[in-house]
């Protein structure tokens, strides 16, 4: 039965947050990231796709929810891309309550106003790598439910525990090592054996909030040699938050032993 007027302008209208948030769902659209989330078991409400995508996965063995089949013209109209892919598969938003007392066990990546949703997808990428406990977002963080904050976590949006909330009263009870991002910081390489802390990392723009700051137990960094090395011009300025992310992730399990 062809897609009504409705269903297209409720899929096409997801693209949107207040959409999103007003109507509870979300989409992610193309075989790589819908594929990529179903292996990690994400439940899907339904999922819309051509008869070639239909036809690619049907001897997989793997539970699937609702699919309804669509032509190449009507996956063109409710695409969210200028090329449509072949298959659009919609979630419903579901967000978990933070309890702070959590934080004071294990490994949290805490996000403190990350706006570009390449870098929040990639983040979440990272804490999975390195089997970090929980991710927490601010409340000024890119959409966790975009399609490319899931995109660029290739997967590990479903894999990873995520909250949102106000990170300065997240922390306040906090007893663990709050470890702050900063180019003021301490060489990470001399950092010492955490088993349970949490790294909070601020905009490559802002850095960290002044609410947050204020918790901080102590700044780390990673040293630059690009400006020692007698090279014109001397080194970077800075580097991308999430690569900055990854080395402090790194060493931190380094030391850690695990």
């Amino acid at each position: 039965m062809p897609l009504t007027k409705a269903e297209i302008s409720r899929l096409r209208s997801l693209q949107d947050k207040k959409h999103r948030e007003s109507l509870g769902f979300f989409v992610v659209e193309g075989e790589k990231v819908v594929g990529e989330l179903l292996a990690a078991h994400f439940p899907f409400t339904e999922i819309f796709a051509t008869a070639e995508w239909v036809s690619s996965v049907g001897k997989v063995n793997s539970p699937r929810p609702k699919t309804i089949e669509v032509s190449s013209t009507e996956m063109a109209r409710i695409s969210h891309f200028p090329t449509p892919s072949h298959v659009l598969a919609v979630g419903r938003i579901s967000r978990a309550s933070l309890d702070p007392l959590t934080l004071n066990h294990g490994l949290t990546l805490a996000l403190d106003g990350i706006q570009d949703p390449g870098n929040v997808g990639t983040l979440l990428r990272i804490a999975d790598w390195f089997a970090f406990d929980r991710v927490v977002l601010s409340p000024d963080c890119a959409d966790l439910f975009s399609q490319k904050v899931i995109n660029a976590s290739m997967g590990s949006f479903a894999r990873v525990k995520t909250f949102t909330s106000p990170l300065a009263d997240a922390l306040a009870t906090t007893t663990v090592p709050i470890l702050g991002c900063d180019l003021q910081g301490e060489d990470v390489h001399t950092l010492k054996p955490l088993r349970d802390a949490v790294v909070v990392l601020g905009s490559e723009g802002r850095g960290l909030s002044a609410a947050v700051k204020k918790l901080v137990t102590y700044y780390v960094t990673i040293p630059s040699y690009g400006d020692k090395c007698g090279r014109l011009g001397g080194g970077a300025e800075s580097l991308n938050a999430a690569v900055a992310a990854a080395i402090v992730c790194d060493n931190l399990r380094r030391v850690a032993g695990k």
